[in-house]
């Protein structure tokens, strides 16, 4: 959202009956560190799981309790609520301190806004509000987690990632080939900020590039938290 939408008004048309409950679940604990969101937040967490459960029961009434589980774990994952968040542009709207880089926010404070907007839409207009901001705001990530066949695309989740923390599209490079015509292999790495990742082999250039993604992604798993993304 842009500084010229109405502070009471999250995403058209939802207009909060109480603005002051939008403007609190805004206000990061490094801004108020007694006033602030965490409540929010809270409460966003458990009505957001109770509305993607209800969506995935309804889309997908033959599956079993562990895939839907697994479905919605991926649908309230960080760097989906993260991705969602900027394309909200909460970090414009929200009410942080003067160290932390706004245009730089970590994906679990980006998260963090994303869930505590859902606490003040529960409280505000109740439940049904909160399922069709959801439905609106978390469309693609859904629509992913229904699909028949779902398995998450290690680039797609690469790309994510990026994209909360604010670093630009993954750039993937071919390093060599090998082999005949009829049984080529291919040296792939992927590159993210300028920071290049372990190398992987395919037996065709997607291939390694679903390889070498999946291999940036252990190793950012792996990566301690930098003081930025400590910040909640």
């Amino acid at each position: 959202m842009r500084d010229s939408v109405p502070r009471a008004v999250i995403w058209p048309p939802l207009e909060f009956r109480d603005p002051a409950r939008l403007e609190l679940a805004l206000t990061h604990a490094s801004f108020d560190g007694r006033r602030n969101n965490e409540r929010y937040e809270l409460l966003g967490d458990a009505a957001l799981s109770l509305a993607v459960a209800q969506e995935l029961l309804a889309r997908l009434p033959d599956a079993s309790e562990g895939e839907l589980s697994r479905r919605r774990a991926w649908v309230v994952s960080q760097p989906v609520l993260a991705a969602a968040a900027v394309e909200l542009d909460l970090a414009a709207r929200a009410r942080i301190g003067a160290g932390v880089d706004r245009a730089h926010l970590p994906a679990r404070m980006l998260a963090s806004l994303y869930e505590a907007v859902l606490g003040a839409i529960q409280e505000d207009r109740g439940h049904e509000a909160v399922a069709a901001f959801v439905r609106a705001t978390l469309r693609g990530p859904l629509e992913t987690a229904c699909a028949e066949r779902f398995e998450l695309d290690p680039k797609q989740e690469l790309q994510e990632w990026a994209q909360a923390r604010s670093l630009g599209l993954p750039r993937y490079v071919l390093l060599a080939e090998d082999g005949s015509p009829h049984t080529r292999s291919f040296q792939v790495a992927v590159e993210v900020a300028g920071a290049r990742h372990p190398a992987a082999w395919g037996r065709t250039r997607k291939e390694a590039e679903r390889f070498a993604a999946r291999e940036a992604l252990l190793r950012v798993a792996a990566t301690p938290a930098t003081d930025g993304d400590a910040v909640r």
